[in-house]
This record gives structure tokens, C-alpha cells and sequence, in this order.
């Protein structure tokens, strides 16, 4: 397996620093717009890592980076809006894709907040058949949510459940950042087009949108995080697991917390969620982007950073028992740990971990498939086994 990861950024550094300790790959390149910080996190990777430069809005550029490097598969580890082009360069250059965020949705025009327009991944699933007919593998949403959330979905249907009733995605954490009074732990960018956007919910065999933050409830996280307020959120599980995954409703609800909606919701009354440039002077800037300049790095933050990230799935219905069941599972971090162990901040790592475990399974014949998949498509058990064996188990808790 020769793997290309296109971002060097917080994500793309800490998968550097997980995958160094398998063995599964020969080789593996670490690519950025800014060729010096693909050297640096590719210089902490040993041997089998190297650095290269590529424009990720290309599907052209990423497909001759994998020619040139004889890629097998592709990690897509940047912003959702690069997703077609690296996508289409993967498949161009006869490479297998993986990502971490699907190609991005837009409203419906005349009712945004009941109706669906385009939705997440539509236009990677439109692709599916084209991948299919070739005999390649897009496995998409293969990060923590998405990804090891899906995986939870696909363990607690076919293990735990008889009957799935609601499969509720909930993410929340306790961490604070020092010395910041506002600092996301994550890409500003992303966040903002996931919260604003408004949020799709499966519910009796069809897709619907509703307003964003809608539904606030409290939820009780495991392991010391506590009571957190979680909202409706669009994301990607909400049209993934329905496609493979028996359930009468699914939702995905997010622990931000007020201060956190009410900056969102300012940058949104400001125009400066918006994605078109405008002209400033004499240059053209995106407002969302000069929003993401002015903010500290996520990737810097890891020391000053304090507590935990949980994500997880509440899923409720009958056990295979036939009696009412429900039940939690979920993945903790402790961002102490992960600085400690890896380098890396919690929300990152455990971002990155996941697509590591994804190709290892690929790389070994575990897990295989053709087509545009998600990770309910798979077997859940040897990924939650692998991720254990990585040092960082998961836990299941009955509601």
C-alpha cells in the first residue's frame, strides 16, 4: 500500500504520527499547497514518509502527484470544499480515496429549513456506479464523526439490536484552552459550514431539514465530561447510516454550547460565514477565510489545551431479546493522553486515528469493497478491535 494524504495541517500531521507505528504500508506522501509544512510533518514520520506539494482545488495536480508516486490509495485530510477535486484526481490516476468529510451540500432554494436540496455526499454517490464499473473503493466519512460514529451504528445493529428506533449521534466535550476566550478545537471553516448550514434528520424512510441549533437537549457524557447542551447540527451520519442501516429515525446533535452559538451566529448576521470573495482594497478575500486567518491554529493549541472529547451514538429499540433497549457507545479522549503519547491535541488525533485503522484494514484484506461505501457497509468488529489494539478502547453505556 503506497498512500497519499493531501493536507498537512492538524489532521494530516497527527495521522502521521499514529500510522509511523504500523506496519501495513511501504510508503506514504504527505502533501500541502505549502510544501514546508508537508516536510515538517512528513520529517517526524521516518523513513517510509515523504513530501510533496499539491493544489487540492486540482483534481489534475493530485492525480499526477499519485502517478508520480505510483499511490495506491488516497486520503483526503483538507477543508469539504476540496472534496470533488481530490476525489476525481484519485480516481483519474486509478487510486482508491478515502476521506474524512463528504463533498458539501447546498439548501433548497424556496423551503431550506424543511425540505433538502443537495445533500452531503450526493455528488460522490452520483460517482458510484463510475466507481463501481472500475473496480475502485471511495470509502467516504472515515473520520470520527463521521466515521467511527458509523462504525458504532453498524456493531449496534447487528450485535446489539433486534430493532433500531432512533440512532442519535451525540459529540461533546469538557476542553478548555488557555489563555484563549475564543479558540475552536477544530477547522473554523468546517465548523461553520456544518452548524449554519441547516440540519438534515432522517425520520420514517425520508430525509428533512430543520433549523439550525434546533432540538436543544442535555445530554450526560461519560468519563467525567458531565451534562452538555447538544444541538442539531448537519453532518454527514444523518445520510449515511439510513443507507445501509435499518432505523426508523437518525439525528446528529452537537455539544457547542452558548458562547459558541452566539459567535456563530454573529459571523452569520455579519456575512462573514460567507464563502465568495469580496473585494477589500485593492484584493479580492473570502470573508470566512480572513474569520479562519484571525483565529489561533487548532493543530498549535494541544498544550494549552485542558479536558476531553467524547463522540459516540445513543441508540434506542428492542435488544435482541426483544426488549427495550438503549444504550451509548462511545470514544473518549483525554488531551493529556494524546499530547503526552502522540504529540497531538485530543480532537485531532482522534480524528486521524480512524482512517489509519480504515487502511489497515484495507491493506490486509479485512475490509474491501468497490463502489462509493460508507463505513456502515463494513463489518464493525475488527475496526473497534484495531482500535482498542491502538491503545484507546471504547466503552458502551445502557441509558
Amino acid at each position: 500500500m503506497r498512500i497519499l494524504v493531501v493536507g498537512a495541517g492538524g489532521v494530516g500531521s497527527a495521522f502521521v504520527a499514529i500510522a509511523t507505528r504500523r506496519p501495513f504500508f511501504q510508503a506514504c506522501v504527505i502533501a500541502d499547497y505549502d510544501e514546508s509544512r508537508a516536510q515538517v510533518a512528513a520529517k517526524a514520520g521516518g523513513d517510509r514518509f515523504s513530501a510533496g506539494r499539491v493544489d487540492a482545488s486540482s483534481a489534475e495536480s493530485v492525480a499526477a502527484l499519485c502517478r508520480e508516486h505510483r499511490i495506491t490509495h488516497v486520503l483526503n485530510a483538507v477543508d469539504p470544499r476540496f472534496v470533488l477535486p481530490i476525489f476525481d484526481g484519485a480516481y483519474a490516476a486509478g487510486a482508491d480515496y478515502l476521506d474524512m468529510a463528504m463533498s458539501l451540500s447546498r439548501p433548497h432554494l424556496e423551503r431550506p429549513y424543511t425540505d433538502v436540496g443537495v445533500k452531503l455526499g450526493d455528488e460522490q454517490f452520483a460517482a458510484a456506479g463510475q466507481w463501481e464499473g472500475a473496480g475502485r473503493l471511495a470509502l467516504v466519512g472515515i473520520g470520527v464523526e463521521p466515521g467511527l460514529s458509523d462504525v458504532f451504528a453498524r456493531y449496534a445493529a447487528d450485535r446489539l439490536f433486534s430493532r433500531i428506533d432512533e440512532i442519535g449521534v451525540r459529540d461533546g466535550a469538557n476542553l478548555t484552552v488557555d489563555g484563549f476566550d475564543f479558540a475552536p478545537s477544530f477547522s473554523i471553516w468546517t465548523t461553520i459550514e456544518e452548524c449554519l448550514n441547516p440540519p438534515v434528520i432522517w425520520a420514517d424512510g425520508r430525509w428533512s431539514t430543520t433549523e439550525p441549533f434546533s432540538d436543544p437537549e442535555v445530554f450526560d457524557f461519560p468519563e467525567g465530561i458531565g451534562p452538555v447542551e447538544c444541538v442539531n447540527v448537519e453532518h454527514e451520519e444523518v445520510v449515511l447510516m439510513p443507507r445501509w442501516i435499518d432505523a426508523r429515525r437518525v439525528t446528529f446533535k452537537y455539544g457547542l454550547g452558548e458562547e459558541f452559538i452566539g459567535v456563530l451566529r454573529t459571523l452569520h448576521k455579519l456575512g462573514l460565514d460567507r464563502t465568495e470573495p469580496v473585494r477589500v482594497g485593492g484584493a479580492e478575500v473570502s470573508p470566512r477565510d480572513v474569520v479562519a486567518a484571525c483565529l489561533p491554529d487548532p493543530a498549535t493549541l494541544g498544550d494549552a489545551m485542558r479536558g476531553k472529547t467524547c463522540a459516540g451514538v445513543w441508540v434506542t429499540g428492542a435488544g435482541t431479546d426483544g426488549q427495550p433497549r438503549s444504550t451509548y457507545l462511545y470514544h473518549v479522549i483525554d488531551n493529556e493522553w494524546s499530547m503526552r503519547e502522540y504529540g497531538h491535541q485530543c480532537v485531532v488525533w482522534q480524528t486521524a486515528v480512524n482512517p489509519v485503522i480504515a487502511l489497515e484494514l484495507l491493506a490486509t484484506g479485512v475490509w474491501g469493497g468497490v463502489g462509493v461505501l460508507g463505513p456502515e457497509a463494513f463489518d464493525a468488529v475488527p475496526f473497534l478491535d484495531l482500535l482498542t489494539a491502538y491503545g484507546t478502547p471504547w466503552g458502551m453505556r445502557e441509558q
